[in-house]
């Protein structure tokens, strides 16, 4: 195996899974800043406020994006077992 093959697997690894986190971890900085500034707006100080309505947009984000998450995810599977053997050698 030779150290740009190793590169490679390891970049695409990398680029998976910002594109499988991304739209999650998108949808939770969101709704953070949405809350924040109706916290600041209100000058309501509660700390556990934000995890709700987080955790609401994190699964409905995660049930739109599952098929295509999944896809990603196999697409990546197919590629990494489908190059095995040129990965041994």
């Amino acid at each position: 195996m030779s150290e740009e093959m190793v590169m490679t697997l390891g970049s695409e690894a990398i680029k998976t899974m910002m594109m499988l986190a991304g739209p999650l971890l998108l949808a939770a900085m969101v709704i953070g800043m949405l809350v924040s500034l109706l916290q600041a707006i209100t000058q309501i100080n509660e700390a556990t406020l934000t995890f709700i309505p987080k955790m609401i947009a994190v699964i409905l984000v995660l049930v739109v994006m599952a098929p295509w998450m999944l896809d990603m995810i196999q697409q990546y599977t197919i590629q990494v077992l489908g190059s095995a053997g040129e990965l041994v050698r």
